[in-house]
């Protein structure tokens, strides 16, 4: 089978200009917020930081689960995911700017902040500015370290043909996919969860994973309708591989209900002080309800009902147009997710001074667009680099016989 080995992404190549103006228009705008309003500022980014660092991790995780698997749907779309893990270092260059606002963001990260409830000797030790600068350095490390890897031999592949590079590949994503799992854990009760240093949760970071998976499969399942009728990914990709990934993100969407279903039958089950707060704010006693409700909804239900029917997952539009509302529900559970927190924070009794209400701020709204802008159009320039299809993978031939 020959196989067209030209990077060319016209639809894509009329969007990265338009992205990059959106992201900067943004990212200024949001820099304007600034002066009005450091901690505002701050909560927002931090939003659309873990918003779009969603995608990057995702196709991390996914890109070494192929090499892992070996199946054909991972194949097929093993180009966007490699072009995902090549923006992580752009990643890291956003988060920079949370650092000069730990204060603003975690009330922990103030000096002379006491901690409340259980175990305050080990989150005194575990929440230090510095400490938090130190891990995080530690994750993005292993990320692109890994990342890079990976890349590297995959385009060594493309030029030698070498069978090695295969079995290299899978060699570092077994411990990859450890190492994923326990960075990503982490990350997400640094970055979110502290934010109440009170409250925790032991499902915390698996709800975080499933997310990424969610968003990720849902990117890369848009990205291929766009190309799946142009060379040289319409010579390998059919319906058949829409099939599959339209049972994957049916997958993810019932998994990350369970695994949210289950923290809150376990937390309100369990009835203690430090933990119940957390969701009678967000069912209870605010607008937050209605959000929630929304989640059930739209992020369950909706996407779960037509991922079910078989067309859908066989149709390239309709796949996509669910896995548009998909990405839509993610960053309305991330405004879910980080928000209601800080009011959840003063239930708690904590001090949080001049951090701003929960509720939703034009800059909570301009924060996820202008670094979605930004990564957007690194995603296309990256993509660009390379050809679609891994053409000298010796999987590559037995992919175009599924239907």
């Amino acid at each position: 089978m020959q196989h067209d080995t030209t990077a060319t992404h016209p639809l894509l190549a009329r969007v990265q200009i338009p992205a990059l103006i959106v992201g900067l228009l943004g990212v200024g705008g949001c820099a304007l917020g600034l002066l009005v309003s450091r901690e505002q500022f701050f909560r927002a980014w931090l939003i659309g930081f873990v918003f779009w660092i969603s995608v990057p991790l995702g196709c991390f995780a996914f890109l070494m689960l192929q090499h892992l698997s070996g199946g054909g749907w991972g194949l097929v779309i093993r180009r966007f995911l490699e072009t995902g893990t090549r923006t992580l270092p752009l990643m890291l260059l956003l988060f920079i700017p949370l650092l000069f606002g730990l204060p603003d963001v975690y009330v922990w990260a103030r000096p002379g902040y006491h901690f409340h409830g259980t175990q305050t000797h080990f989150k005194s030790i575990w929440l230090q500015p510095n400490w938090f600068m130190l891990r995080a350095g530690i994750y993005f490390a292993i990320w692109i370290f890994l990342s890079f890897l990976l890349n590297r031999w995959s385009r060594q592949q493309d030029r030698t043909r070498n069978p090695r590079l295969l079995w290299k590949m899978q060699f570092v994503s077994g411990p990859g996919l450890v190492l994923y799992a326990l960075s990503v854990t982490f990350a997400s009760v640094d970055w979110v969860m502290s934010i109440d240093p009170n409250w925790f949760s032991t499902i915390f970071g698996m709800i975080f994973m499933v997310g990424q998976g969610l968003f990720t499969l849902a990117f890369v399942i848009i990205l291929a309708a766009v190309y799946h009728d142009r060379p040289p990914l319409s010579g390998v990709i059919s319906r058949g591989h829409f099939h599959d990934l339209g049972n994957l993100l049916m997958a993810f969407t019932l998994l990350w209900a369970y695994v949210a279903f289950s923290q809150y039958l376990i937390i309100w089950s369990g009835n203690t002080q430090e933990e119940v707060p957390y969701f009678v704010y967000r069912t209870k006693v605010t607008a937050w309800k209605w959000v929630s409700l929304g989640l059930v909804i739209f992020h369950f239900a909706v996407p779960f009902a037509l991922l079910l029917w078989r067309r859908t997952k066989r149709s390239v539009r309709m796949l996509a147009a669910v896995a548009g509302l998909l990405i839509l529900m993610r960053l309305i559970d991330i405004y879910w997710l980080v928000i209601p927190s800080y009011a959840h924070a003063r239930i708690h009794g904590s001090t949080l001074g001049s951090l701003p209400s929960a509720s939703l701020n034009w800059m909570d709204l301009l924060a996820p667009v202008g670094i979605g802008g930004l990564f957007i159009a690194a995603y296309i320039w990256q993509l660009q680099r390379l050809p679609l299809v891994p053409v000298h993978d010796p999987r590559l031939e037995e992919v175009g016989q599924h239907d």
